[in-house]
């Protein structure tokens, strides 16, 4: 069974000021050929908060939530937290814990499903900013997928709960329209070892939080799995339908009410805050469609604890998903066909975040 000196959060990483938006855009697409015009078009997204992400502020929040829960549940492990894509620069993170003395860490991913861009590329930062780092750096074993446990449907399901009560008539009517972030049809069928991964896991967390809704209230409301974010060229097939022609379509079809579930996030960082409360609120105000959303998981009680349990878990050496089980082509690895092409192509989409 491992035994862990550290806790390590990783995020994907997010400016914290105007001046920190291009330079961050840039790192994040440095050598893919994102044209400059639409690393502009990013980076207006960040005006409406200032040229602020809100996702290193969350991990933060996470940080200090996890830290009263570690203490109560009796969990003695000092936690660090790195970025992908912006400080604290995982390498950065890496080189302090060795200079600390840690010699291995469990880590949490702020994703919670398996794909080329949510999990695997994860796994390769790791392990490219433990070579930068040198034989000292610390050992990472990456907390499994945790898309379908219980304190991560039990938060959706508040918050949808939540979110249906701030509808005309209580909700009455409503359908869900569960939301994850869209990918190349390419990437999606090269997740897992058959091929989908991501998706099935979508549609099953879509599944579960819409059965525990209809638990809690004793209504049963129509529900889809949409997609949102996509990028790249009209000719490139995504996963669909996207969001916003799904808010048309209800519309259409005399829908009274919609609650959008970013089931596909943990928390309200940028995409969640633009496409869904800015660009789909848009959509929905011109179709005079009733529309409210659902928070993310963010430090709701039963996802942080959640947090803990998987900790445990893998120290027990129960967890279900060893430190590299996104092994080639598990979640699109480096033999999946076109998963790093297509990862390019959705770059600059990605890093609004």
């Amino acid at each position: 069974m491992p035994s862990y000196d550290a806790f390590l959060l990783v995020s994907f990483g997010g400016p914290e000021g105007p001046d920190e938006v291009m330079p961050f855009l840039e790192n994040v697409t440095r050598g893919r050929g994102i044209p400059a015009a639409r690393l502009a078009e990013v980076a207006h997204h960040y005006e409406l908060t200032g040229g602020v992400s809100p996702i290193n502020q969350q991990c933060r929040a996470l940080l200090t939530t996890l830290g009263k829960e570690f203490a109560s549940a009796g969990v003695s492990l000092p936690s660090y937290w790195g970025n992908r894509n912006w400080h604290p620069f995982l390498a950065e993170t890496l080189a302090a814990m060795a200079d600390d003395g840690i010699r291995r860490a469990i880590a949490f991913v702020t994703s919670a499903y398996g794909s080329y861009s949510s999990c695997r590329q994860y796994l390769d930062d790791i392990e490219r900013a433990r070579e930068q780092v040198g034989p000292r750096a610390p050992v990472i074993d990456k907390i499994r997928h945790f898309c379908h446990d219980g304190g991560f449907i039990e938060a959706f399901a508040e918050s949808t709960v939540a979110a249906l009560a701030t509808l005309p008539d209580g909700g009455a009517g409503a359908h869900l329209a569960f939301t994850a972030h869209s990918v190349p049809l390419t990437m999606a069928a090269a997740s897992g070892p058959d091929g989908g991964l991501y998706e099935a896991q979508l549609r099953e967390t879509a599944r579960l939080v819409a059965a525990r809704v209809e638990q809690i209230t004793g209504v049963a409301h129509p529900w889809r799995l949409v997609y949102q974010s996509r990028s790249g060229p009209p000719s490139v097939p995504w996963l669909a339908p996207d969001v916003c022609d799904h808010l048309a379509t209800l519309s259409a079809g005399g829908c009274p009410g919609v609650v959008l579930v970013p089931v596909g996030f943990i928390s309200d960082h940028m995409e969640v805050v633009y496409d869904l409360d800015v660009e789909a609120v848009d959509v929905a105000a011109n179709l005079g469609l009733p529309l409210a959303r659902a928070a993310t998981p963010g430090v709701h009680p039963r996802f942080v604890s959640m947090i803990v349990d998987l900790i445990r878990e893998r120290e027990s050496g129960a967890g279900r998903e060893p430190p590299r089980t996104c092994v080639r082509g598990c979640c699109g690895g480096a033999d999946a066909a076109g998963a790093d092409a297509a990862g390019a192509r959705g770059a600059a989409r990605g890093a609004a975040r």
